[in-house]
């Protein structure tokens, strides 16, 4: 029985890949996940923006009070905490793929389109297997159409296509008016995978202090459905190889993506909530369920429960919604005709 799987041109051992989160910004994890037997990495994200913003932070901060008197000079003011720069980013791929046997695949946040080629040049010298292209933009100006947000990356991939050799992975939101259309549009201009999908963080209000404040959700099961339903219905429709993420917590959260069509299913927030070495349950689990149910391999039952290839393939679309309606249980008392109902006042 194997649970071995192809994804971005490289043979895996299993389609158990931690996403990127900032498990991955420390060696010593990266070897644990190995130990744990994840198939594949894909790094923490190296966010373009946050470099540029640190930039201009550190310039500040390096200025300021540069006017001020004598007794002043060997004042320098504690700056901001700094996350990991281009430099530091690259080297520790570099270690990473010295450090482990399995495929390291980064991840990269562009904020202009020099950023982009500068920075993937960079990942793929460092020795990286694949980039991963982290598409989190929140687009908030009302007089930039969505052709030309799509466009937009659909040039930033051509681009990089025509500068790399090692495979791209496109990471997406679900916020197009037609996913599908798009995917099509993205596996033409030479993805190699889409990742489905990114989840952005929704900010807050501080009531007492009157201020937005940032907030991260980790994920519950109930994630996966968004992403399963578009693997099952962008399966066989397209070459690109398909990644599941957001979700998946459990074996049979897996075994569902992989059903849907994905080639992979990638891990996030059960890792952070359980740690590392979860991951060696959960494959445990799944060849349990694939023994139980007499499957010798992965790819007997990838995209058997695709719009393509399940039974009822209209369930997937919005014409069920009337039919998921019904069978919703409704409460004992609107079980009479209305005008037998009691209405509490």
């Amino acid at each position: 029985m194997t649970l071995s799987t192809n994804y971005l041109g490289l043979k895996l051992r299993t389609p158990l890949v931690p996403s990127a989160s900032p498990l991955s910004e420390n060696i010593d994890n990266i070897r644990r996940m190995e130990d744990a037997g994840a198939s594949a990495i894909v790094f923490h994200s190296l966010f373009e923006e946050q470099l540029r913003r640190n930039h201009h932070e550190l310039d500040f901060y390096l200025t300021q009070n540069t006017d001020s008197s004598a007794e002043a000079q060997s004042y320098f003011p504690d700056p901001p905490a700094f996350r990991i720069g281009p430099e530091e980013y690259v080297e520790n791929i570099a270690r990473a793929k010295a450090a482990v046997k399995i495929p390291i695949i980064g991840s990269l946040n562009g904020a202009s389109f020099g950023g982009w080629l500068q920075h993937a040049r960079a990942i793929e010298q460092a020795g990286a297997d694949a980039l991963e292209l982290n598409l989190y933009s929140v687009p908030t100006d009302p007089n930039i159409s969505g052709e030309d947000i799509e466009q937009s990356y659909l040039t930033i991939l051509a681009s990089l296509k025509a500068q790399l050799k090692i495979p791209l992975a496109v990471k997406l939101s679900p916020y197009f008016t037609n996913l599908a259309g798009f995917a099509s549009r993205l596996d033409k201009a030479g993805a190699d995978a889409l990742v489905l999908f990114n989840r952005f963080y929704q900010p807050d209000i501080e009531l007492e202090t009157l201020e937005i404040s940032p907030n991260i959700l980790l994920s519950t099961p109930m994630a996966m459905r968004l992403p399963m339903r578009w693997i099952a219905l962008l399966h066989g429709r397209i070459g690109a190889d398909l990644a599941a993420t957001s979700g998946i917590h459990r074996a049979t959260d897996a075994l569902k993506m992989l059903m849907a069509g994905a080639d992979v299913t990638m891990l996030c927030s059960i890792l952070l909530r359980r740690g590392i070495d979860h991951i060696r349950v959960l494959e445990t689990e799944m060849l349990q369920w694939l023994e139980e149910h007499e499957y010798e391999s992965i790819e007997q039952l990838k995209g058997s429960m695709s719009q393509q290839r399940c039974p009822d393939p209209s369930a997937f679309e919005r014409a069920q919604y009337m039919r998921a309606l019904s069978t919703y249980p409704r409460p004992a008392r609107w079980a009479a005709p209305l005008e037998q109902r009691t209405v509490a006042r």
